[in-house]
């Protein structure tokens, strides 16, 4: 089972900017198997954090001569790009972190159910 804090990657990768231009800035990204912290070029500046349970999917991904270019999908729908070195292929291993967060996640709801199913079948204890 993985833990929270284990990071899974960690390198370089580039997210288009919200601005007009629509620049690309690179970044430090630090994946975990509950998110991916995204870290701008200044000395302690604060990360950007991506949790899994806020993302719905890893989406467009299109393959050029020197980049990969894929899409995080939010669960608001808000669309996130991001580009990264062809040879690092942090979209495969963003994708494969959050099916493993999601799987997780519905074996826990799964479990949580049966308890619930479980405790109210239980008959109540007898008085004496």
């Amino acid at each position: 089972m993985k833990v929270p804090g284990e990071v899974l990657r960690e390198g370089e990768l580039e997210k288009r900017s919200d601005s007009l231009f629509q620049l690309w800035k690179k970044k430090r990204g630090v994946l975990t198997p509950d998110r991916l912290s995204l870290f701008p070029a200044g000395p302690g500046a604060r990360p950007k954090e991506l949790r899994f349970h806020s993302i719905l999917k890893v989406d467009c991904v299109e393959r050029t001569g020197k980049y990969i270019y894929f899409t995080i999908v939010t669960t608001d729908h808000k669309e996130i790009d991001f580009r990264c070195a062809g040879e690092s292929c942090w979209n495969a291993a963003i994708t494969l972190a959050l099916i493993d967060f999601q799987n997780r996640r519905a074996l826990q709801e799964v479990r949580s159910r049966q308890e619930r199913v479980a405790a109210a079948a239980a008959p109540e204890p007898r008085a004496p």
